[in-house]
């Protein structure tokens, strides 16, 4: 089945399509304090919620990049909806293609849990830094373990030991390529919690409405084991 697809379906119900909470994204926004018409690049944007925030706060300007037409579509209609006149754009396009027109020239730049985009988190960093300015912002979501997984754990989820690090390690992994750690957001039990359980609700309401998609076994087998 086509990820585009899987994504589209299971996150129906999301605004934020990460495990945080829309008042944890109202705070960063509001600390950012960008300057009006501000440089920006979202990789991986999928609905496009932090990037239109953005231009309803401060006027940014820049580009929501997705891979996803279905995410590109819907952030398109929530642009239009609440920001018609900003200068975004939403692209779909594979994220690690993405070069702005001059090295260290945006404001911001932004990757937020999709560090596989680059292959990974220091591969994120580099591109990111890559892309912005001195004393410009550069926003990472990473996933990292609480705890040490165990085997049954890993061979659940299909993930490795080695797909991610600590919360600590993720941060010095930045301020090792000479970038300064302000401030950090931590997804809480709640915000997994709803995450995944808006998954669960969304491919439910899938089934019911589409019984004859082949997909559905194989969507309801991926989110079964969130």
């Amino acid at each position: 089945m086509d990820t585009s697809k899987f994504y589209d379906i299971t996150h129906r119900e999301h605004v934020v399509c990460n495990p945080t909470s829309e008042e944890k994204l109202a705070r960063l926004v509001e600390l950012l304090r960008l300057p009006t018409n501000a440089q920006v690049v979202d990789i991986a944007c999928g609905k496009g919620e932090f990037l239109i925030r953005l231009a309803e706060a401060y006027g940014a300007r820049g580009m929501g990049i997705d891979i996803s037409p279905f995410f590109i579509a819907d952030a398109e209609r929530r642009l239009k909806a609440r920001a018609p006149s900003a200068g975004i754009t939403f692209t779909q396009m594979n994220g690690a293609d993405f070069k702005p027109d001059e090295p260290h020239s945006l404001d911001l730049a932004s990757c937020i849990g999709a560090g596989w985009v680059f292959g990974g988190h220091a591969n994120t960093l580099e591109a990111l830094i890559g892309m912005v300015r001195p004393g410009g912002w550069l926003i990472v979501g990473e996933p990292y373990w609480r705890q040490e997984p165990s085997g049954d754990y890993l061979e659940a989820s299909g993930c490795a030991r080695e797909d991610f690090g600590s919360h600590s390690s993720n941060a010095e992994a930045g301020e090792r390529r000479g970038t300064e750690l302000v401030h950090t957001i931590v997804s809480s039990k709640d915000d997994w919690d709803r995450y995944e359980g808006l998954q669960w609700f969304a491919t439910d309401e899938y089934a019911r409405t589409h019984p004859d998609d082949p997909d559905l076994t194989e969507v309801a087998e991926r989110v079964s084991k969130a």
